[in-house]
């Protein structure tokens, strides 16, 4: 599986990127055709909901998969996305 991470308008810090990859390394586990996971990372103005947005984009065999999360932390955004990605690959396989 190949991860891309892309922040937008900021530079994303090493700790983080381990821990986006550790994350989604455990997508493997629902879904075995999965060839390739683009995570785009950027801030928001809206302070409300959260600032920080993270996207998804999961390429399976035969489908694109995409969750979208806002937070007020990437890792919290993440984990949405990941909950969100787990459901589709669920439902995908009924």
């Amino acid at each position: 599986m190949n991860v891309q991470i892309q922040s937008v308008k900021f530079d994303a810090d090493k700790k983080l990127i381990t821990y986006i990859e550790g994350k989604l390394a455990k997508l493997d586990r629902f879904d075995d055709t999965i060839t390739s996971v683009d995570v785009f990372l950027k801030l928001d103005h809206d302070m409300e909901d959260g600032n920080k947005v993270a996207t998804i984009v999961l390429d399976v065999k035969g489908a694109q998969l995409v969750a979208e999360r806002r937070s007020r932390s990437f890792e919290d955004a993440v984990d949405g996305c990941f909950e969100a990605l787990k459901t589709q690959i669920g439902k995908r396989k009924e």
